[in-house]
Order: C-alpha cells, then sequence, then structure tokens
C-alpha cells in the first residue's frame, strides 16, 4: 500500500530536480579588484603554509642524516683505537646479544662517507657496535657526516673517554699513530686539542710504545695499567738485557702467568748492574715441559725458568742442582 503511494507521488510530483556542482568558473571573479583580492587570498594561504614547514624544519636544525648501512661498506679508521681482543669476551658477547634482540644497534655509531673505492664510509667512533652487526649479519645504524682527519681523531677520543670502556694500551696506541702520522705536532699540541691530562698521555704513550717482546709477555696486552708504565719504563733503563730475556722466557711458559705476575716479574730487577749481557736457551720435554735458562756472563749468574713440571720430580731437580754447584 504504501508503496503504491510513493510510486502515485512520483508520478505526480515528477523527477527531483538535480543540483549542479559548482565549478571553479563558479568562483571566477566578475571584476579586477575581485581576481587580485582571491589571488592575495591564495598568495598568503601558500605563504602561511611555507611558514608552517619552515618552523617544522627548524626543529631539525643541527641534527645529521642517519641510515641504516650494510657493515660490509664500512672500514675501520686508520686510528681505529680497538685492539682485536676487545672483540671477544663476555662483555663483547653481551654487546653482541642486545644489538641482536633489539634488531640492530639502538644507538647509532658515526662514520664519513670515503670517495672511491670499495667501501663506503670509514668509522668515526662506534667500532665494537659495528664488529657485532657485521658479526651478526645486521644492518648498522650510522650517523653520515663528512669531516677532516683531525676532527674525526677528537670525536672518535671524545666518544670513547665518555663510554670509559677504552683499555690504557689501546689508548696509548691511538695517540702514538695520530703524532707518528703527523696529525698533530706534538704531544703536549694533542694533549691540548683533545683535552687530556699531559701526565696521562704521557703514561698512555709509554705503554704503546714499550719493546714488542715485551708487550707479548702479557697474555694480553689490554691488561696493561697506567700506573704500570714508570715501572716498566724504568726496569728497561736500569736492565734492558735482562728485562727482554725475562719478557722472551715468560712467552714460553705454559700455563701463561696471570698479567700482574707478568710486571712483578720484570720490575723485580730495578736497582741491579745495568747492561748485562744475557744469552736464553729454550728447552721443551717429551712430555710438554717448558723451560728457559737465562745466562748472564759478566755478573756469573744463571736463572732457570721451568714449567708443566710433575711436582712429583721437584726433588730430582734439586738433586741436580745442589750437585751442580756443589
Amino acid at each position: 500500500m504504501g508503496k503504491k503511494l510513493l510510486e502515485k507521488a512520483s508520478l505526480i510530483l515528477g523527477p527531483r530536480p538535480v543540483v549542479p556542482i559548482a565549478s571553479e568558473a563558479a568562483y571566477k571573479p566578475k571584476t579586477a579588484i575581485g581576481a587580485m583580492a582571491q589571488f592575495t587570498e591564495r598568495q598568503s594561504s601558500a605563504m602561511r603554509e611555507v611558514e608552517s614547514l619552515k618552523g617544522q624544519l627548524r626543529e631539525f636544525d643541527g641534527s645529521l642524516l642517519t641510515k641504516r648501512i650494510d657493515p660490509q661498506r664500512i672500514v675501520r679508521s686508520r686510528w681505529a683505537n680497538r685492539h682485536d681482543l676487545s672483540f671477544t669476551g663476555l662483555d663483547f658477547e653481551a654487546l653482541k646479544a642486545d644489538i641482536e634482540s633489539q634488531g640492530g644497534n639502538v644507538q647509532p655509531i658515526k662514520v664519513r662517507p670515503v670517495p672511491g673505492g670499495q667501501a663506503s664510509y670509514e668509522i668515526v667512533f662506534g667500532h665494537s657496535r659495528h664488529q657485532a652487526c657485521l658479526e651478526l649479519q645486521l644492518d648498522v645504524l650510522a650517523i653520515v657526516e663528512d669531516i677532516n682527519d683531525k676532527t674525526l681523531f677528537i670525536e672518535m677520543d671524545r666518544e670513547n673517554r665518555q663510554r670509559k670502556d677504552l683499555r690504557p694500551f689501546e689508548v696509548g696506541t691511538m695517540y702514538a699513530k695520530a703524532l707518528n702520522q703527523g696529525l698533530f705536532t706534538s704531544a703536549r699540541k694533542l694533549a691540548e686539542e683533545v683535552g687530556i691530562d699531559q701526565s696521562q698521555l704521557n703514561k698512555a704513550l709509554a705503554l704503546a710504545r714499550l719493546p714488542g717482546d715485551l708487550i707479548k709477555a702479557f697474555v694480553n696486552p689490554l691488561d696493561l695499567q697506567y700506573r704500570w708504565a714508570s715501572d716498566l719504563v724504568g726496569a728497561l733503563q736500569k736492565d734492558p738485557d735482562y728485562v727482554l730475556a725475562m719478557a722472551k722466557a715468560i712467552q714460553s711458559e705454559e700455563p701463561r702467568p696471570n698479567s700482574a705476575d707478568v710486571y712483578r716479574r720484570l720490575i723485580e730487577i730495578r736497582g741491579t748492574v745495568p747492561h748485562l749481557a744475557a744469552k736464553t736457551i729454550s728447552l721443551d720435554g717429551k712430555a710438554g715441559q717448558k723451560g728457559n735458562l737465562i745466562f748472564y756472563e759478566k755478573s756469573r749468574r744463571v736463572e732457570i725458568c721451568l714449567s708443566n713440571i710433575d711436582s712429583t720430580r721437584y726433588g730430582e731437580i734439586q738433586v741436580l742442582i745442589e750437585q751442580f754447584i756443589g
């Protein structure tokens, strides 16, 4: 019934009129003054939008570009201050586990572009985070900035000292490289520009410049301490032959002594007669025993260092020595 009434009404009233959609032409001003007013309004709207965008951009003033980069496209700096042993051990494994759980490094490293060559970027700081991402095969989040060599070095040094996880030997090696390659004209100038105490710098350089054989006596050179520097240098100055002979002997010991014991053994000779000629003979036993005989001709002194010796044979050794000196 209702439907029929609606149909009849439709026939009587006819189709509903279509209301046309206003076109842009409908808004076209009819006078030059109107056209100018419309243009001015549009210009004002555009200017307000531009100023709004500028305000948003000002919030990012001073910000640097960050991007995710394949770690294989990034190389270590020539002043890299991380020893390879820094990428082992519990601390590094904990860092890797944290980065893996986050799907990448949350705290970005910093790199600079490298023109030409296979690598695209050089690390400014963040060597450990880069190494972790490299081993995990994850892209590394990095800040990218084009800076010069000296700025790179200063920023790398500052970032590592803020983190307080760089070892004295690594610090010394980094500073020694910078001086050797002429990045700074002197140690004093280096201390001024990076903002480090001169005495601290001198100790770090002393550790890095120790003879290679002496450094190898330590199972891990990262164990070297700032406070050991003056004692080790003093021992070398008083009796270099003895110290270097002892260092070589320690290298062949099994098991290797800990670094604190090595330090004590190397400085025990302070006060002895300097510049004694020493001759070292290495011994290898059939069952893995190791030994060193160190002869000092001028002082007529002999030192015997034996390792991996069965304690039940100590008596035999004592008898042999007593027979020799008896």
